[in-house]
Formats: structure tokens, sequence, C-alpha cells
């Protein structure tokens, strides 16, 4: 079983979205039986809060449910538990180094490094931008499944 994290900063926009398209995904695929997949916060803001509601929307505009969620925060022992470990910015990046002690087996990754953009993920918490961070969040996504069903048969080798 592949298990991916999906981090951002507060846990109520972009690390959500990217949970639950990549659950879609995989669903779709006839995968959900391989894979473990859920998001979590670099900070304590938003712990206990639902998916932000225009967030919500764009994902219920494409058929997806995200009922249920809570935000939380990233812990240590995230790291030993996950395979990937997916942030949604270098800030994110900096934060997960310091919350887990480091990347010794390589498991912490950009989001956009599974895409031919790679980079951020604009938070449309400051942008208002919930198209664009739909558009990256999905790209992503896809290609963190392709990476896997392409370069890790029999699980994650990194």
């Amino acid at each position: 079983m592949t298990k991916i994290l999906f981090i951002c900063h507060g846990n109520i926009c972009r690390s959500p979205m990217a949970e639950f398209v990549m659950k879609d995904l995989v669903k779709k695929a006839g995968l959900e039986a391989q894979f473990h997949i859920e998001s979590a916060a670099t900070s304590t803001e938003e712990i206990g809060n639902p998916v932000y509601p225009p967030a919500r929307r764009k994902l219920a505009k494409h058929g997806i449910d995200c009922a249920g969620h809570a935000a939380r925060q990233l812990r240590n022992e995230d790291y030993e538990e996950y395979d990937f470990l997916i942030g949604m910015d270098r800030a994110n990046i900096r934060s997960m180094y310091r919350i887990c002690g480091g990347d010794f087996s390589e498991k912490m990754h950009l989001l956009m490094d599974f895409t031919d953009r790679p980079g951020d993920v604009a938070d449309p918490w400051y942008t208002g931008d919930f198209a664009t961070t739909w558009r990256d969040v999905e790209e992503g996504c896809q290609g963190i499944l392709e990476y896997i069903q392409r370069e890790c048969k029999g699980g994650p080798h990194l």
C-alpha cells in the first residue's frame, strides 16, 4: 500500500483539495485498495476546521465530496508512516523538515515537481484564485499517480 500525505499551511485549502482529488483519481482507476491518502497542516491555526468553503465548492463542482475533513497538524511520526509527504510550496517544505527533523529517506516533495511545471501551488487563501489552484492540484495529483504506477511497482522506491 502506498501512503501519501499532502501538506500545506492550514490544511483547509490546498492540501485537502489534493487529498480528495487524489482519492478521486485512484478510485476512478480502481486502485483504492492500494492507497492510503490524507492531508495535514504545518501550522496549528486551523486545527479541527473543515475544508474552506470556496475550496469545498470547487471540489463539489467536480463531483468530489470532502465531508468529514478536519484539519490536523503534521506530526514527526508521520514521516515514518507515509511513503510520500507532498508539500504545496517551499515554505511548507521548510516547515515539514523542521517538524520531521529532516528528510533522510527522500520522502518530501513539492506537488508540482510531479508535473512539467515545477514550483509552488499558489495559495488561494491569499489569491482567491481557486481555479488556478484546482488546475495545479489536479495536474500534480495526476503526475504523482503516473509516477507511482511507472516507478514504484511493488511499493515506493525513492
